[in-house]
C-alpha cells in the first residue's frame, strides 16, 4: 500500500469515526430527544440532581455538545437557571468520560473488539431503517452509526499503526516527548489544536488512545494531551456561543472556567496526580503502574501488559479530572454564576425586543429538538404581538395629537419587529427543513410557517389601525368618549383571544384536545363588532351624529375583528397540525 493511500485511508477512518459519532448522537437524540429534555427540566430541584441529570444525558448522548446546546435553549427558555445549568455542564463533563472508557475496552487487548461485531452490526441497522415505523428507523440510525464509529475507529489504529511504525517517527516523537515540562506543554497544545481542528474531543481521545496504545507516546505526554483536549473543547463552545445571546455567552463561559481550573490544578500537581492514577489502575484493574514502571527496562512480557493498561490508564485519568474537578468546584456554583455573569454583562439598554430569545445561531443536533426551540420562540412571539396591541388601546385613547404621535411610532416599530422576527424564524424552520425530518416534524414545520404569517399580519393590522387614526387627526376629527369606550371594550375581547392563542401554543401539539376556548373569544368579538355596526348604522339617522368620525370608527372596529380572525387561525393551525 503506497504512502499516499494509507494517510487517505487514515484520513477515510477518521471521518468514518466522526460521522458514526454524529449519527449515533442523532439517533440517540431522535429516540429520547423530547424525553431527555422533560428529563433535564425535571431534574433541577438539586445541585446533585442536576449534576446527575448531566451525567445521564451526556452518557446517553454521548455528545456534551449536544448536552450544552440544550442547556442554553433551557435557560434562554426560562425552563432552567443558570445556577441550575453549570450543574449540569459539571455532571455532563463526568458523563463523556464514558466515551473514554469505551475506547478503552476497545484498545485494551480483550480477546473480544467492538469492531468485529461493527460490520454485521450494519446489516441490522439496514433493516432497522427499511422499516417505515418512525422508532425503529431512529434505532437504525444509531445501530448504523455505533457501527461505524467503531469500525472507524479499529480502522484508524490500524492504519494509524502501518504509519507510524518506523524509526524515523519514533525518533522524531522521542524528540519531542523528551524536553520534560516543555513537552508537557507542547502536547497540551497540541491536544487543544487536534479538538478544536476537529470538532470533537471525543476524536482526539481516541488518537491520543491509538498513540499512547502502541507504544508511540508515554503515558505522561498522553495526560498533557487529555488535558488540552479539554481546553480544545471550551474553546469550541466559546465559538459556537460568540453569535449568541447572553445566555449561551454565560453557559459556555462556566464551561469554560470549569475546564480551566480543572486544567490549573491537575497541571500543578501533575506528577502527584499521574502516581495517583497509576496507583487506582493498578489497584483495580491489576495493570503494572505506569508511573513506577520503567518502559525502557521492563521486560517483554512486562512492556506489553503495560502497553495494553496505557488506555485504561487515560481513562482513568480524564474520570478522575472530571469527578475531582466537580466536586471542588461545587461548592462554587454561586460563585461561578457571578463570575461569568460579570464576564458577560448586558447593559440595562440594550435589550432589543426584535431579537430572537430562544432561538441559537442554528438548528439543533435533530429536527424535534430544534422544532422545541422554535416553539418556544413562536409562544414568545404572541407576547409581542399582545404588547402590540396595548399600544393600539393607547393610541385609540390618546387625548391629543402629539400624544398619539408616539403612539404611531410604537406601531410602526412593532410591525417592523413583526416582520423581522417572522423572517428570523422562518429562516430558522428553513434550516430544520434541510435535516432530516419526519413526517411529524415536518407537518409542525408547515403549521409554525401558517403562525408566524399570521402573527405578522397581526403587526400590519395595528400599523393599519395608526394610520386610520392618523387621518382621523389630519380631517380635524376625533373619537368621543363612548366611542373610545367601546372600542377599548373591543379590544379587551381581542386580548381575551390573545389570551387563548397563548394558552393554545403553550400546549403540546399532540396533546391538544380542543380549541374551544379561542371560538368562544371569537364568537365574542364578532358579535360585539355586529352589534357596534347596527348601533353606527342607527347613529347616522341622528342629525347629530357625525358620519365622518363614525366611517374611521368603524374602520378601527372593522380592523380589530379582522385581527380576531387571524387570532383564531393561529388555534386553527394548531389543530391542523395534529390532524396531521
Amino acid at each position: 500500500m503506497s504512502l499516499l493511500l494509507r494517510i487517505l485511508t487514515l484520513l477515510g477512518s477518521l471521518g468514518m469515526f466522526l460521522y458514526g459519532m454524529s449519527l449515533m448522537s442523532g439517533g440517540l437524540q431522535k429516540m429520547a430527544g423530547a424525553k431527555l429534555r422533560a428529563f433535564m427540566s425535571r431534574m433541577t430541584s438539586s445541585t446533585l440532581k442536576c449534576i446527575f441529570s448531566g451525567i445521564l444525558v451526556t452518557a446517553l448522548v454521548q455528545s456534551s455538545t449536544a448536552t450544552t446546546l440544550m442547556l442554553v435553549s433551557f435557560v434562554n427558555a426560562g425552563l432552567l437557571s443558570l445556577l441550575n445549568a453549570i450543574g449540569v455542564i459539571m455532571g455532563a463533563n463526568i458523563g463523556t468520560t464514558v466515551t473514554a472508557w469505551i475506547f478503552a475496552f476497545s484498545f485494551g487487548g480483550s480477546s473480544f473488539s467492538l469492531g468485529t461485531i461493527a460490520v454485521p452490526l450494519m446489516f441490522f441497522a439496514f433493516l432497522c431503517l427499511s422499516v417505515k415505523k418512525r422508532n425503529l428507523g431512529n434505532f437504525g440510525e444509531f445501530l448504523m452509526g455505533f457501527a461505524l464509529l467503531f469500525l472507524g475507529l479499529t480502522t484508524l489504529r490500524e492504519t494509524s499503526t502501518v504509519l507510524l511504525d518506523n524509526e524515523t517517527v519514533r525518533v522524531f516523537l522521542s524528540g519531542l516527548t523528551g524536553a520534560g515540562v516543555w513537552s508537557v506543554v507542547l502536547f497540551m497544545a497540541i491536544g487543544a489544536a487536534m479538538t478544536l481542528m476537529l470538532q470533537s474531543s471525543a476524536a482526539t481521545m481516541a488518537l491520543t488512545m491509538v498513540l499512547v496504545a502502541n507504544g508511540y507516546i508515554p503515558f505522561h505526554i498522553a495526560a498533557a494531551m487529555v488535558l488540552g483536549e479539554n481546553i480544545g473543547t471550551t474553546i469550541t463552545s466559546n465559538i459556537a456561543a460568540s453569535v449568541a445571546n447572553a445566555s449561551a455567552k454565560r453557559t459556555a463561559r462556566a464551561h469554560m472556567l470549569f475546564n480551566l481550573f480543572g486544567v490549573l490544578w491537575a497541571g500543578i500537581f501533575f506528577h502527584p496526580f499521574l502516581r495517583l492514577i497509576g496507583t487506582v489502575v493498578e489497584a483495580l484493574f491489576g495493570f503494572p503502574n505506569p508511573v513506577e514502571v520503567s518502559f525502557a527496562d521492563a521486560s517483554e512480557a512486562e512492556r506489553a501488559r503495560l502497553v495494553e493498561s496505557l488506555p485504561f490508564v487515560v481513562a482513568t485519568l480524564h474520570t478522575f479530572f472530571n469527578v475531582i474537578t466537580t466536586l471542588v468546584l461545587v461548592w462554587f456554583i454561586p460563585v461561578i454564576e457571578k463570575v461569568v455573569t460579570w464576564m458577560v454583562p448586558v447593559p440595562p439598554d440594550s435589550k432589543e425586543v426584535f431579537r430572537l430569545q430562544f432561538i441559537q445561531g442554528g438548528p439543533l443536533n435533530t429536527a424535534e429538538l430544534s422544532l422545541k426551540e422554535s416553539q418556544q420562540q413562536i409562544i414568545y412571539f404572541a407576547g409581542i404581538c399582545r404588547k402590540g396591541l396595548e399600544h393600539i388601546r393607547e393610541a385609540v385613547l390618546a387625548d391629543d395629537e402629539e400624544t398619539f404621535a408616539r403612539c404611531r411610532e410604537k406601531l410602526n416599530k412593532y410591525e417592523e419587529i413583526t416582520d423581522r422576527i417572522e423572517f428570523e424564524i422562518a429562516s430558522y424552520l428553513g434550516e430544520v427543513t434541510r435535516m432530516e425530518v419526519s413526517a411529524s416534524a415536518l407537518a409542525r414545520i408547515k403549521g409554525s410557517y401558517r403562525i408566524i404569517g399570521e402573527m405578522e399580519s397581526l403587526g400590519d393590522s395595528g400599523e393599519a389601525i395608526g394610520r386610520m387614526l392618523q387621518r382621523c387627526y389630519d380631517h380635524h376629527r376625533k373619537f368621543n368618549s363612548e366611542m373610545k369606550s367601546k372600542v377599548g371594550a373591543m379590544i379587551d375581547l381581542l386580548d381575551a383571544s390573545y389570551e387563548a392563542m397563548t394558552a393554545n401554543l403553550s400546549i403540546p401539539v399532540h396533546e391538544i384536545t380542543g380549541i374551544e376556548n379561542a371560538f368562544l373569544a371569537e364568537g365574542r368579538i364578532n358579535n360585539f363588532r355586529d352589534k357596534l355596526r347596527d348601533e353606527h348604522l342607527t347613529g347616522i339617522e341622528n342629525p347629530e351624529y357625525d358620519y365622518e368620525t363614525g366611517v374611521y370608527y368603524m374602520d378601527v372596529v372593522g380592523e380589530l375583528e379582522k385581527m380576531g380572525d387571524f387570532v383564531i387561525n393561529i388555534s386553527e393551525a394548531l389543530m391542523d397540525e395534529k390532524d396531521l
